[in-house]
């Protein structure tokens, strides 16, 4: 056991130690992905047994975003005053144990809510907590393809619960992955903890300069920026088409196309799409960097891919009627959706180096407002035009087009605070 501790304290004290922590909040992604989707899947089976109907199912589906919108800002703030560290452990705890508990509370509506808002408060501080990390351990000609193997392991994790979820009965999926994270908040604890807060892990040539910390910095000052409402406004555009992707495909597929278990499983094929495009969509923007081309416009250019193909797409998938061709076209538009990780999601460590998780924390708060929304919104829509999606797919399809032209008029790539 000595032997142990102190090979893994070499390796984390040595310059390879950044590159662990970066490998370890991928896969805490993963983790985070994976629990996330679950309840799209397996409420399907849930509902034929408990009897849900789809007015219910939407406030069980937009009650994990109620929790994650509540803790968001609280995740940043929590990072920078606590560390990362002790922050991301008790965000995976959280999330694993709410996941975890979910099969032996569900007959129960009000603790299958209270589940689905822990879910929610946990991952909501989770991601926040990895950007701050990540603004202090990647410089800038690496960080499109850390936040690209970031946001990508979440899309594998998206896959691998789609693939394995429908072919268990409903409880298990929350019971492997919930045990998955447990575990990894042990690995996490053993391989951090000579590090400290993470904000000075590794060399100090590996990390990244920043403008010196401003004492007097307030919160008005997050608002005040248009270079930080474009981003805001890009993720938003994003996370509202992500949002009914990720909620209601499933769903879709089954009572609107007449899908079965095989055709849910197909609804993970979006996410291996958006996991393998986001890898190809970071080392292509940093290759872009080194080659000389402004970082404003590279992050532009992912943006733009990232938000007006999926905007287009997913008005074309509106008039679909065949599930092969349905599914062709949500991959396709997750696929370009990934270069949002090289685009705007990158930003935040340039815009604001030194508070990059308060800002990812205040944009993904205003990004969850869609997954609030989509839940009810949706079932009132389906329900109002007789069973017909056209109106959900076709707003989705133009509020990503809204949300790229504002952060192609109003992005920046340097610091403003």
């Amino acid at each position: 056991m000595e032997g142990f501790r102190g090979l893994y304290g070499s390796i984390m004290k040595s310059a390879a130690g950044p590159y662990v922590v970066i490998a370890l909040c991928c896969v805490a992604n993963f983790i985070n992905a994976a629990d996330r989707v679950l309840m799209p899947i397996t409420i399907i089976s849930m509902a034929d047994e408990f009897h849900w109907d789809l007015h219910f199912q939407g406030w069980i589906l937009s009650s994990f975003s109620v929790g994650y919108l509540s803790s968001l800002v609280a995740g940043g703030s929590a990072a920078k005053n606590f560390g990362g560290r002790r922050v991301l452990t008790l965000a995976v705890l959280l999330w694993s144990l709410s996941s975890f508990l979910t099969p032996f509370f569900a007959s129960s509506w009000a603790l299958m809510i209270l589940f689905r808002l822990l879910l929610g408060v946990g991952e909501g501080i989770g991601l926040p907590t990895i950007f701050h990390i990540f603004s202090h351990t990647v410089p800038v000609e690496e960080r499109g393809r850390a936040f690209s193997y970031l946001i990508a392991m979440g899309s594998v994790g998206q896959f691998v619960a789609g693939i394995i979820s429908p072919h268990m009965s409903w409880p298990l999926p929350f019971l492997l992955f919930g045990g998955s994270g447990l575990l990894w908040v042990i690995t996490w604890v053993l391989f951090t903890k000579s590090f400290g807060d993470l904000e000075h892990a590794g060399s100090s040539d590996y990390l990244v300069s920043a403008p010196p910390l401003n004492g007097s910095m307030r919160w008005r000052d997050f608002f005040s920026h248009r270079a930080l409402w474009a981003i805001y406004a890009a993720h938003f555009s994003m996370n509202w088409s992500n949002y009914i992707i990720m909620q209601w495909l499933p769903t879709y597929l089954v009572r609107s196309l007449g899908g079965g278990r095989f055709e849910v499983t197909l609804t993970a094929l979006p996410y291996i799409t958006n996991s393998i495009c986001g890898i190809a969509a970071g080392h292509l923007a940093d290759n872009l960097v080194r080659q000389r081309w402004s970082v404003l416009w590279v992050r532009r250019l992912m943006t733009s891919v990232g938000l007006i193909g999926p905007g287009c797409l997913l008005i074309i998938f509106s008039a679909s009627t065949r599930i092969p061709l349905a599914v062709l076209l949500i991959s396709i538009s997750m696929g370009l959706s990934a270069s949002n990780s090289a685009g705007h999601l990158a930003a935040h460590a340039e815009v604001a180096p030194n508070h990059a998780g308060i800002t990812f924390a205040i944009s993904n708060t205003l990004a969850t407002i869609p997954g609030i929304l989509c839940g009810p919104l949706t079932a009132y829509l389906v329900t109002q035009y007789s069973g017909h999606w056209l109106p959900v797919f076709i707003i989705a399809g133009f509020v990503n087009i809204f949300g790229a032209v504002v952060y192609l008029c109003y992005s920046t790539a340097s610091p403003v605070m």
